[in-house]
């Protein structure tokens, strides 16, 4: 009983918060921008971080979506398979990008990731036969040199343990991402319920993340301490507190803004990564950061102009 009104006073509490989605989403960001991080402090096995991220996150979330059924009726079924597809997609997102962090570190490993922006618009011109602007074709090959400079093929002593495979798990990942984000948004159309669609992706993803490590061979179903400590912290602050903010107030944000926010994770990682595990990427892995970052607003801001016009 106790559970369920803290898990309605929790909800109230974000159905208010919209009222202010610069303020949500910037937090909300923050909180993401420290995922990476606390990946790396738990040190355990990619697909191990996968799974209690998640399954540590499910019980919240469990709450959270039965308010929302309550207050606004069950969700359709086709919503709760589309959100359940994306939670595979997640499954994968997260194992590679985990790979990405032991290979490169995290904060190159994340603005690796956030190339779904890109990814995003190929694959609905793949699928879905919508072509992109213009602006999005033209901003690839800056991006695709980013990534030739964060892999360390143009220059020896490169950071990171294994750069060049970093780098391909993170291209992996910003295509899981953008997988995962497309069929969620088609399954979370309801903008009063944003936990109803992520707690059936994060099940799914728990349990995809499971089968991975399975067949992987990398899991550990025992961490040790401190490890479940910063896996609980990795669940509550990142995907609990940071994609329900996220996904509340971004709908409700002029889309000009979001390419400002878009920055605020990876950026945030790098500077977190050079802070607390003092990773130091070189000058060209810099360069092709920025050239990454570059490339995302501009595409964004792109978006930003056909959705306004």
């Amino acid at each position: 009983m106790a559970r369920t009104t803290t898990a309605t006073a929790a909800s109230t509490r974000l159905e208010q918060l919209a009222a202010r989605p610069r303020a949500m989403a910037v937090l909300g960001a923050l909180a993401i921008a420290f995922s990476a991080i606390l990946v790396r402090l738990a040190e355990v096995s990619p697909s191990t971080a996968a799974v209690f991220r998640c399954a540590y996150a499910v019980p919240i979330l469990f709450l959270l979506a039965r308010v929302e059924n309550r207050r606004h009726g069950p969700r359709p079924a086709k919503d709760r398979r589309l959100a359940a597809i994306a939670g595979v997609f997640f499954a994968v997102d997260l194992v590679c990008w985990h790979h990405a962090i032991e290979d490169v570190g995290a904060g190159l490993a994340t603005v690796l990731g956030n190339l779904q922006v890109a990814f995003v618009p190929l694959i609905a011109w793949a699928v879905l036969k919508e072509r992109p602007g213009a602006r999005v074709l033209v901003t690839l090959p800056l991006m695709l040199s980013g990534i030739v400079l964060i892999s360390g093929a143009l220059e020896s002593g490169a950071y990171g343990d294994r750069p060049a495979q970093g780098v391909v798990f993170g291209i992996a990942t910003g295509v899981s991402y953008a997988g995962f984000i497309l069929v969620l948004r088609a399954g979370g159309s309801d903008l009063r319920r944003p936990a109803g669609p992520l707690f059936d992706a994060t099940w799914v993803a728990a349990l995809g993340a499971l089968a991975i490590g399975a067949v992987v061979g990398d899991l550990d179903l025992v961490p040790s301490w401190p490890a479940h400590g910063w896996l609980v912290t990795l669940a509550l602050t990142s995907q609990v507190v940071g994609w329900l903010l996220i996904s509340a107030s971004l709908p409700r944000l002029p889309a000009a803004l979001t390419s400002i926010l878009l920055t605020i994770q990876p950026v945030g990682s790098v500077l977190l990564g050079v802070i607390i595990f003092s990773e130091s990427p070189s000058w060209l892995q810099l360069v092709g950061v920025a050239a990454i970052l570059t490339g995302l607003v501009l595409t964004t801001r792109r978006r930003a102009t056909v959705e306004e016009s």
